[in-house]
């Protein structure tokens, strides 16, 4: 309707005689008063922003790679209708690039004295926080010759948490935990601390694990199963300094570490352990201790969906006093790091010893399926260089591994999809090996 208004009066303005639109005062007088008292008619009926109530409603946490409805509720408690474009501007990194513009504005005809609702949708591409800029309203007349415009500050937050892509791994994790803890008909014979019950000895079985003294009260040879301790205390530790930045496909190397981490953590509490966070670079950025089972994977997806890589050299010494401080008994420490050769031979070897005199130490990284794919090359003297060069950092990579291994650390190196299920299968062997 607005529209249409607006042309019939330029149309009728266009109508008058030819003479009047003669460049002379009175000749632009003729013109633009009707125009003028047109514009000052639309302004008195747009209505005003300042007054305009606003409140948002909505989701306050997604998944990254999800997305989150926010709601805006305007209200316009004046005697004129509200007729308005709307802009919500949250941070770039709230939507995937090319979908700001349509997802963030908004149309709207507010009746007075009422309320309408708008909901922006964000689908967030970074972990962290996301607060909410200024909503900013231009209202137009009836005409739409005329428009006033302000920005309200309209406060919220909507936190992205790692998306925990692993999950799709537990059930086959805890399948196995099950055979492991004598839950199903496969039981470990001959492992783990815990004595769990007797059974008929079936060859293959070993016979360190027969119990002569039932043996002796029976007809036949009886056998211990055992079962793998529970109540152990597992100590995650995500190094988060310059090493964890360097991208492997779309993400940096932390994230899949966090994902690993997020995976082992659910299978460890499902297995009756503790589990700990502690995030290091020069110094603690996060740590999570004494969390109930119920509530450990709320509380280690919030901790890390705040968590960057810093652009420093992690300081060994320090990581490792801190974590000797936050598990003071016997654990298994799980150090999430890189395997580049001079982080570990000049910051963690020389300190190693500390903690392997304590603990299990177990140490995982994410390699990069690229540098695989340049060592199959082949073709031309470009593909042959860069299979070299691949090969070589290979070889650099299994050396350091082959040192880990020489001080009894266990190693998982595997690329970002294959880090998760590959960690929970280390864990897992330890556990059925009695080194839990």
């Amino acid at each position: 309707m607005a529209l249409t208004a607006r042309t019939a009066l330029l149309a009728a303005i266009g109508s008058l005689p030819v003479g009047i639109l003669e460049p002379s005062w009175l000749g632009i007088l003729a013109v633009n008063a009707p125009l003028a008292l047109a514009c000052a008619c639309d302004a008195a009926l747009a209505a005003p922003v300042r007054r305009l109530g606003l409140i948002r409603s909505g989701d306050t946490s997604v998944r990254l790679g999800e997305t989150a409805d926010v709601t805006l509720t305007v209200t316009n408690p004046s005697g004129r209708p509200l007729r308005a474009r709307l802009r919500d501007a949250w941070p770039p990194s709230s939507w995937e690039p090319g979908t700001e513009t349509a997802a963030s504005r908004h149309r709207l005809t507010v009746p007075p004295g009422e309320r309408r609702r708008v909901t922006t949708r964000l689908r967030p591409t970074r972990r962290g926080d996301r607060q909410a800029d200024r909503v900013t309203i231009r209202s137009y007349g009836p005409l739409g010759l005329y428009a006033r415009q302000g920005s309200h500050r309209v406060p919220w937050t909507v936190r992205v948490l790692p998306p925990f892509t692993s999950r799709k791994h537990l059930p086959s994790k805890l399948a196995r935990l099950r055979e492991l803890d004598g839950r199903t008909s496969v039981l470990t014979r001959g492992e783990g601390t815990e004595f769990d019950s007797l059974r008929e000895y079936v060859p293959g079985d070993d016979t360190r694990s027969i119990d002569w003294r039932a043996t002796a009260r029976h007809s036949t040879v009886a056998v211990r199963t055992w079962r793998p301790e529970r109540d152990r205390h597992i100590l995650l530790l995500l190094d988060t300094g310059r090493t964890s930045a360097g991208r492997v496909g779309d993400a940096p190397r932390l994230d899949a570490s966090m994902d690993a981490a997020l995976l082992l953590a659910a299978l460890a509490s499902r297995a009756g352990d503790r589990v700990d966070l502690l995030a290091y670079d020069r110094r603690v950025r996060t740590l999570v201790q004494g969390r109930a089972s119920g509530e450990l994977l709320s509380s280690l997806v919030n901790a890390m969906s705040a968590l960057e890589p810093e652009l420093v050299e992690t300081d060994a010494r320090g990581l490792t006093a801190t974590a000797l401080r936050t598990a003071p008994r016997r654990s298994l420490i799980v150090l999430l790091t890189s395997l580049d050769a001079a982080p570990i031979e000049e910051g963690l070897l020389p300190v190693l010893s500390r903690l392997i005199q304590r603990h299990t130490v177990l140490v995982a990284s994410v390699a990069d399926p690229y540098v695989a794919r340049m060592a199959a090359s082949r073709g031309n003297p470009e593909a042959v260089y860069a299979a070299a060069s691949a090969a070589q950092a290979q070889a650099e990579r299994h050396r350091t591994a082959e040192q880990l291994r020489r001080h009894g650390v266990t190693v998982v190196d595997a690329p970002p999809g294959d880090l998760a299920p590959a960690l929970a299968d280390a864990y897992l062997a330890l556990k059925a090996a009695g080194r839990l």
